[in-house]
């Protein structure tokens, strides 16, 4: 015992903890590049081929590719509970296999596996007034210093560029020697390189001979000589110059207003982020001690806080439940037994901790709050177990002997009890896709915390009992107690306080049970008929208050990158002036994600940028819902941008609320589709907002056809136009070096100059032939023509979505259905499909599981009830407090105003089925003792059993109540920091989750006080109604057997009752009642 409390402690100090579980989902992505592909093309030689490889993959869900400018991906997403590993190898190896279906061309295929829950867990800003150059490196310097810290996995920048050598043409000069671009470009390539020129074998030994020609540095690449005429050696810098610079900027980073350098630092998956970001901290605070002062370094979105916040409020109502609970115990059962249950707790609660540990698993919200649920349940046990031994000390008993009793009499009703409880978790385990992974944390924590609540109650307490147990029944508990044990003949009117009084009013209510079952399904039938019309709803996941969110800003046209800056700059300025936002982290251009938070795939296809913004502390600023329509209030009188907000939440990725997926054979139908579907959203449909769709962006592309056979004619090919044409756009690359003072290799580039980049320019290029220069328009056209950005195919058909978010205050779920309705009344082509993805997807699914899951509980529990009772009518009248329990949610739901959450509310049903049932378990177990073993009579036995078990009935369900209510009231009380805490960040998660246990609870407890007694007697009492209605056939028949001389003879009724049949006066009403 003391052994385990000590290794719980160890667990929970050294177990990982974060504050959403993390979710490995099997996802793959194979990566495709070709420089100069169309997305047409990529689509028809890239991705079909690879589609047909991959499609027959075991295991595979979901194949998706996406085509663009030279660059084809596809996304494999695998049945999360499929074996990664061989999902990983299956992938590579048809990746191989469809290879030498690939253009020649194309660059070697890459398979990458792909994590969602891998968020930066910590942003380390750097900005400051120095040379570029000079932030960069720092920035490198500490990244790699970061890298080095065994937690992390990896830390990419944002907002850096590439180095770059750039060798500029001066066209003059260039033309004043004569020559031409080809030469130039022809002299670089030819002289950067290492020639292993073999070896020589002199007979005296053998040696390697090399030729080192590689450039080490700009100032080798400068004198690079091009052409000799006469004793003139014209070199690279006298025509070109030559400059290590960057890369054409394709994203821009910044930090509360000031460009920045952002290190979006992600640990390894099952290490404590706590730990992790402490030395992240470390780490930054040893590298930066000399840096100077002008280098500004800021940390944002720190994962570590927000958990500790998380973590803390949850162990806050931890306690705050604990209390209750033992409030609750002390003034029953008096503080010597309410120390023995109140043991229970801890220790269940550390023997869980060193499971889960043991079994690799981290601390997360989950994890806790299967804690908070189980606190009340897990004294269930103790309860009874104490209260049986009390019960027995009151009658005399010695302690030891009375404890030693309790385990051994109440084993059975406390392990099917809590094997029910058990049961209703059970099939939770098999709960499938992202929402049952994330949930899959707390019926694992409740299974492990219950199953410990058994070990502790039935071997730890009874020898902590034996050894310091002491009654605390009062002397009309003690008087009580003496009447209802044995076979002797009870008064009813003798039973004393609250007991008395409830065993005398149900000695009356069972005398009609046919009044109390229709009364009792009458309740049953209103309330879900009342709650069919007047619902408010139903909703996927609950709503919590966001801590961070992502400001997306979305432009068309054929922007520039510097244009997309400066836009997104504007909004961001405006977002600096709202008030309760503490950091904002900008990122500018298409090429950037930004910081990857929440569900960034669902992005607007013609986003320019996103604004991450990180809220003040929940006590300090308003409601997120004010600040964010501030900003949108603040940004609407922009002009030509649009602003939507994402919300960062915890629990399953969801994305939009409508997501509607169009496929169809063909890119044409599916264009055609998607703009009605589109349309309709726009114009058809009230209360939609942040509308969009994944159509190409209106837009031009310049085309350059070239004349083969004109081209021929000169004595030239695409390869060398192509060449011409780079030097105008980001240059032609010629080779790469690796300077001392860089550890990567850096391109270099030739290129025209920047104001003679341009489409004019295009039409000037000369190209050199075996006959002299000639000009590109020879054999070349340029035209402008639709852009096509990406074409995207979903399992073989090529696909595109629309998306949509409702307005505050309306459900998903109507807006959804309407537009199902539109869908069924509009004409579409036979091979168009429509199919709702995200949140009503996993609505559907998780609907469709925890239908099953109940059910599955239900025969779980029937199988347990049978085998304890060896009786179907016992096992049904046991099973009918389930359906009393969902009376009570709904009767709760329409109290509170709430809304049914599939995942919050429909998981409290389950987990209320295996609850409810414990009581009616433990007053079955006690009426078999007494009618099956001790002989009473069954109105006698119902009513004793009634009488005994109703303390330990309603301290069972007030400690389980008790403690979740400060997660349904939202109210903790911090008792380190001596604060009560109302609301908070994640609280809202378990309101519905609580509230639905609560009332289902409360409401079947009282119900099954007075149904299961009325139930148990129902077969007594309709049997004596039926032998008393036709008992005056019974003479008449026996006078005809035993012949005609006079009815009489000792075996002839009297009309008197005799002793055997006399009836307690506990069961007398019956009798007459009967009569």
């Amino acid at each position: 015992m003391i052994a385990a409390l000590i290794g719980g402690i160890l667990s929970y100090v050294t177990i990982p903890k974060e504050a959403n579980p993390d979710i490995d989902v099997p996802v793959f992505y194979v990566s495709i590049p070709q420089q100069g592909i169309s997305p047409e093309d990529a689509e028809r030689l890239l991705i079909r081929p690879m589609e047909t490889q991959l499609r027959g993959l075991d295991g595979l869900k979901e194949i998706t590719g996406v085509a663009s400018e030279g660059h084809a991906g596809i996304v494999l997403e695998f049945d999360i509970s499929f074996d990664k590993d061989k999902a990983l190898t299956d992938v590579r190896e048809k990746v191989n296999q469809a290879r030498a279906d690939l253009p020649e061309d194309a660059d070697e295929p890459q398979v990458f596996e792909t994590n969602f829950s891998l968020i930066p867990t910590i942003v380390v800003n750097l900005s400051g007034q120095v040379p570029e150059r000079t932030l960069y490196q720092y920035a490198r310097r500490l990244k790699d210093q970061i890298e080095a810290i065994p937690t992390v996995l990896e830390a990419p920048l944002s907002g850096d560029r590439e180095e770059l050598v750039e060798v500029i043409i001066d066209s003059t000069k260039l033309e004043s020697y004569r020559l031409n671009q080809q030469q130039l470009l022809e002299a670089v390539a030819r002289n950067n390189r290492l020639v292993a020129a073999g070896a020589l074998d002199t007979g005296s030994g053998r040696f390697n001979v090399k030729v080192p020609g590689l450039f080490e540095g700009a100032r080798d690449l400068q004198s690079l000589p091009i052409l000799k005429r006469g004793d003139t050696v014209v070199r690279v810098g006298d025509v070109a110059e030559v400059r290590r610079t960057f890369k054409d900027a394709t994203s821009y980073s910044r930090f509360n207003g000031q460009p920045a350098i952002s290190i979006e630092v992600k640990k390894r998956l099952g290490t404590n982020i706590v730990e992790n970001n402490a030395a992240v901290r470390a780490v930054v605070a040893e590298a930066t001690r000399d840096w100077p002062q002008s280098v500004k370094v800021d940390f944002a979105l720190d994962e570590s806080k927000n958990i500790f916040e998380v973590l803390s409020s949850l162990q806050s109502s931890i306690i705050t439940a604990i209390c209750l609970v033992m409030i609750v115990v002390v003034a029953a059962l008096g503080a010597r037994s309410a120390l023995l249950i109140g043991f229970a707790i801890p220790t269940s609660f550390m023997l869980g901790f060193l499971i889960i540990n043991l079994a690799g698993m981290t601390v997360n919200i989950m994890v806790l709050f299967g804690l908070v649920l189980t606190t009340g349940m897990l004294v269930d046990g103790a309860i009874v177990i104490v209260e049986y031994a009390d019960r027995k000390m009151a009658e005399g008993m010695q302690r030891r002997q009375a404890y030693i009793l309790a385990a051994q009499r109440m084993f059975w009703p406390v392990f099917s009890s809590t094997a029910t409880t058990l049961a209703a978790f059970i099939p939770m385990l098999l709960w499938p896709g992202v929402a049952g992974e994330f949930m899959s944390y707390l019926p694992i924590m409740v299974i492990v915390v219950l199953a410990a609540s058994i070990v502790t109650a039935m071997f730890f307490l009874p020898v902590l009992g034996g050894l310091i147990g002491k009654s605390s029944a009062s002397k009309a508990d003690m008087d009580n107690a003496r009447k209802l044990s044995g076979k002797a003949h009870v008064d009813l009117k003798e039973i004393r306080g609250f007991t008395g009084t409830y065993v005398r009013a149900l000695s009356h209510v069972v005398r009609w049970p046919t009044l109390v079952i229709l009364a009792a399904a009458a309740i049953t039938v209103g309330v879900f008929g009342y709650y069919g019309q007047h619902n408010n709803g139903v909703e996927f996941f609950v709503e919590e208050e966001p801590e961070r969110a992502i400001v997306l800003v979305a432009a068309r046209g054929n922007l520039a990158i510097e244009e997309m800056r400066d836009i997104v700059v504007g909004v961001e300025r405006q977002v600096l002036q709202v008030p309760g936002i503490k950091h904002v982290i900008t990122s500018a251009g298409t090429a950037t994600g930004g910081v990857k938070l929440g569900d960034v795939e669902d992005k607007p296809v013609d986003t320019v940028g996103q604004i991450t913004i990180e809220l003040d502390d929940y006590c300090c600023r308003r409601k997120a819902k004010d600040i964010f329509d501030d900003i949108r209030a603040r940004t609407a009188a922009l002009p030509g941008i649009r602003v939507e907000i994402r919300k960062i939440e915890g629990g399953p990725p969801t994305g939009k609320d409508i997501r509607l997926e169009v496929t169809a054979p063909t890119y044409a139908e599916v264009l055609a589709a998607t703009g009605r579907v589109s349309d309709h959203f726009k114009t058809g449909m009230q209360g939609l907002r942040d509308i969009e769709d994944s159509r190409p962006l209106p837009g031009i592309e310049w085309q350059v056809r070239v004349d083969r056979e004109e081209a021929g004619r000169y004595d030239t090919d695409i390869a060398t136009v192509g060449s011409m044409i780079q030097l105008v756009t980001n240059g032609v690359p010629v080779g790469t070096y690796r300077p001392d003072d860089s550890d990567d290799e850096i391109d270099i580039r030739v290129r025209l100059p920047l104001q003679e980049r341009s489409l004019e320019r295009l039409d000037s290029l000369r190209v050199s032939t075996p006959g002299g220069l000639v000009p590109l328009f020879n054999f070349v056209e340029r035209g402008a023509k639709p852009k096509v950005s990406t074409i995207t195919r979903q399992n073989g058909a090529f696909s595109m979505q629309v998306k949509a978010n409702v307005d505050e205050g309306l459900l998903a779920n109507d807006k959804i259905a309407e537009v199902e309705r539109w869908l069924a009344g509009e004409q579409w082509p036979e091979a168009v499909h429509f199919r709702f993805r995200g949140a009503d997807q996993d609505q559907k699914e998780s609907e469709d599981f925890l239908g099953k899951a109940a059910l599955a509980a239900v025969f779980l529990m029937f199988v347990i009830l049978v085998t304890q009772f060896n009786s179907f009518y016992q096992t049904f009248v046991t099973l009918l407090t389930v359906v009393l329990g969902v009376t009570g949610v709904l009767i709760g739901m329409m109290m509170t105003g709430q809304r049914f959450s599939i995942i919050m509310t429909g998981t409290g049903v389950v987990a209320l089925a295996g609850i409810v049932v414990n009581n009616a378990i433990v007053l079955m177990d006690t009426y078999n003792r007494l009618h099956g073993e001790l002989g009473l009579q069954p109105v006698d036995a119902i009513l004793r059993s009634a009488a005994q078990r109703l303390r330990p009935i309603f301290l069972t369900t007030f400690t389980t109540m008790m403690g979740l209510i400060p997660m349904a009231t939202q109210v903790t009380v911090d008792f380190f920091n001596r604060e009560i805490e109302v609301g908070g960040v994640t609280s809202t998660w378990w309101v519905q989750l609580s509230t639905a246990i609560i009332f289902g609870l409360g409401f079947s407890t009282v119900l099954t006080l007075v149904l299961v007694p009325v139930l148990l007697a129902a077969p007594h009492i309709y049997g004596e109604m039926l032998r008393r209605a036709f008992g005056w056939l019974m003479p008449k028949l026996r006078g005809t057997r035993g012949g005609k001389a006079g009815g009489g003879g000792k075996n002839a009724p009297t009309g008197k009752r005799t002793p055997a049949n006399e009836p307690g006066e506990a069961s007398g009403p019956v009798a007459e009642a009967a009569e």
